[in-house]
C-alpha cells in the first residue's frame, strides 16, 4: 500500500466534513470562502473545537445565502473579528500576527498574507481518494495570494494558494521524523503525487528561533514535477516540530510554496517567517 494512502502516525488527522454528504461538504467550504486545489486541499472551520482531533463533524458555519467571513479576520476589529483585542504584537514591524490558541502557537507574516480564523483547518487528500482521507494537515493557517492559479472542477472553481503556513500537534513522534513527514506529505499531495521520487528532503537540524524557541528542522523540496495542467509546479516546503507550552507533546509549524515560479516566495522570507514563530497563550 503507498504509505501516503494509511492514516498518518504524526498526530490526529481532521476528517473532511460529514453528516451531508457532498451538499453539507460544499456548503461549509463556501461558506468559509475555503481553498480548494486540484490535488485536494481544502479548508474548512472547525467549529465547537480546539483540537485537531476534534475535527470530525463539522458543521456549515452559515447558509449558502449568508455572507462569508472575512478572509483575513485580523484585519479589522469588532465582534466577528476572533483576535480582535488578543494577538500580540508582532515581531516583525510592518507584519501581522498568526495565532493557533488551541496549540499555544505564533508567528509573524508580511502584510500582504491572508490570515484565516483560528479554527479553519487545511488539509490536503490523494487524488483520487473517494473519501478525502486527509494525509496531513494544520490549524489556523495563513495564506499568499490564496487564488494564485485557479481552476474549474466539476462545478466548483479551485483555486492554489501560492503558500501556506499553520500549525498542529506532533503527539509522541521522534521531532525529526514528524518533521521530515510533514514537509513531505505536503509537497506529495500539493505538488509531486503520485512520484514521491520527486521530493528530496535536507537533514534534520537543530534551529533555536528568535524568541529562544528550539526545535527540529526539515527542509524539502519537489522538483521535475510534470507540467500536467496550468497549476502544477514544483514545491518547497520548512517544517519546524518543538516541544508545546506545557512541555508534554511535540506541536509542528510548516510553510510550503510553489518553487520556480512567478513571484516565488523567497527563502529569505521563508526564514524570517519561520524566525517569529513562538509560544504563546491567548489573555484570559
Amino acid at each position: 500500500m503507498n504509505p501516503y494512502q494509511q492514516p498518518s502516525p504524526y498526530g490526529p488527522q481532521p476528517q473532511p466534513p460529514r453528516g451531508g454528504g457532498n451538499r453539507t461538504k460544499v456548503i461549509a467550504i463556501a461558506a468559509a470562502t475555503a481553498v480548494v486545489i486540484a490535488a485536494g486541499v481544502t479548508g474548512f472551520l472547525v467549529l465547537g473545537g480546539g483540537k485537531d482531533a476534534e475535527a470530525k463533524d463539522p458543521k456549515p458555519a452559515t447558509s449558502p445565502s449568508s455572507p462569508a467571513p472575512s478572509t483575513d479576520p485580523g484585519a479589522s476589529a469588532g465582534t466577528d473579528n476572533p483576535r480582535a483585542d488578543r494577538d500580540p504584537k508582532p515581531v516583525v514591524p510592518g507584519w501581522k500576527v498568526v495565532t493557533n490558541p488551541a496549540k499555544g502557537v505564533a508567528f509573524d507574516v508580511p502584510p500582504e498574507w491572508d490570515r484565516k480564523q483560528t479554527d479553519w483547518v487545511t488539509y490536503v487528500t490523494e487524488n483520487d481518494d473517494p473519501e478525502d482521507k486527509p494525509l496531513v494537515a494544520f490549524m489556523a493557517p495563513a495564506m499568499l495570494d490564496p487564488t494564485w492559479c485557479s481552476s474549474a472542477s466539476g462545478d466548483k472553481k479551485q483555486n492554489m494558494a501560492l503558500a501556506a503556513a499553520g500549525s498542529r500537534s506532533e503527539r509522541g513522534q521522534d521531532p525529526g521524523a514528524a518533521a521530515r513527514a510533514n514537509a513531505e506529505a505536503w509537497l506529495y499531495g500539493f505538488y509531486a503525487q503520485p512520484d514521491k521520487k520527486k521530493i528530496k528532503s535536507a537533514p534534520a537540524e537543530q534551529y533555536t528561533t528568535g524568541s529562544g524557541l528550539s526545535g527540529t528542522l526539515v527542509t524539502s523540496s519537489a522538483s521535475g514535477v510534470p507540467k500536467k495542467n496550468k497549476c502544477a509546479s514544483d514545491g518547497k516546503a520548512t517544517a519546524f516540530v518543538f516541544k508545546n507550552p506545557k512541555g508534554d507533546e511535540y506541536t509542528s509549524w510548516t510553510l510550503f510554496a510553489a518553487k520556480d515560479v512567478k513571484n516565488e516566495l523567497p527563502d529569505d522570507t521563508v526564514r524570517k517567517i519561520l524566525s517569529t514563530v513562538r509560544l504563546w497563550e491567548p489573555a484570559k
